[in-house]
């Protein structure tokens, strides 16, 4: 009986792991064919989200590199993205703004706790840096207890509306540079960081 429940666990053993193998295999082939549209279950609907918008970042700069044979991967930096991602999480997230109107414009005072206020002394830094000028508007930033101030100021007064519309984080998109500053960043190339 001893050697009939060896046998049969010896067995059960070597058995187990190559299903494993053969059903992750499968599996795998499976849903690339998914995705690529390749194979026969191309029709069903398949999840595009990753699951969390800083991995989907990562995710779509690290498709372009793979796409692009002229990616030096000797200088890319994926986790130079992760930490750039990190600031701007902190900075939208968990950050307070105190927003104040000035002659021409608007001053707003974004402060934070621990990590919070080096990612935003680094995004208000590098976005006014990227910024000054475009659209007639004018930053200047200083350092504050806690984090710092960005002051932006518009040269045609019609522009006051849409600045107090944006408010703080509305003006942080303003110029939609952020996904090439993104691929540059990966890349190895850091215009301001």
């Amino acid at each position: 009986m001893n050697r009939y429940i060896l046998a049969l666990t010896a067995v059960v053993i070597c058995t187990v792991p190559a299903q494993a193998q053969t059903m992750q295999h499968h599996d795998h082939s499976a849903m690339q064919h998914a995705v690529d549209g390749t194979g026969p279950s191309s029709a069903k609907a398949v999840p595009r989200e990753p699951g969390q918008s800083a991995f989907a970042a990562i995710q779509e700069i690290v498709s372009l590199l793979e796409a692009d044979p002229q990616t030096d991967w000797s200088k890319v930096d994926i986790e130079a993205l992760r930490s750039h991602l990190i600031d701007m999480d902190n900075v939208t997230l968990r950050s307070n703004v105190q927003t104040m109107p000035v002659d021409g414009g608007y001053r707003f005072t974004v402060t934070g706790e621990g990590n919070v206020t080096s990612s935003i002394r680094r995004m208000l830094s590098a976005h006014a840096a990227t910024m000054n000028g475009v659209r007639g508007f004018s930053y200047e930033v200083a350092e504050t207890p806690g984090g710092s101030i960005l002051t932006v100021t518009a040269s045609e007064p019609s522009d006051l509306q849409m600045l107090s519309g944006l408010g703080f984080i509305g003006v942080m998109t303003l110029g939609a540079h952020h996904q090439e500053h993104h691929l540059a960043l990966a890349s190895g190339h850091s215009p301001h960081h």
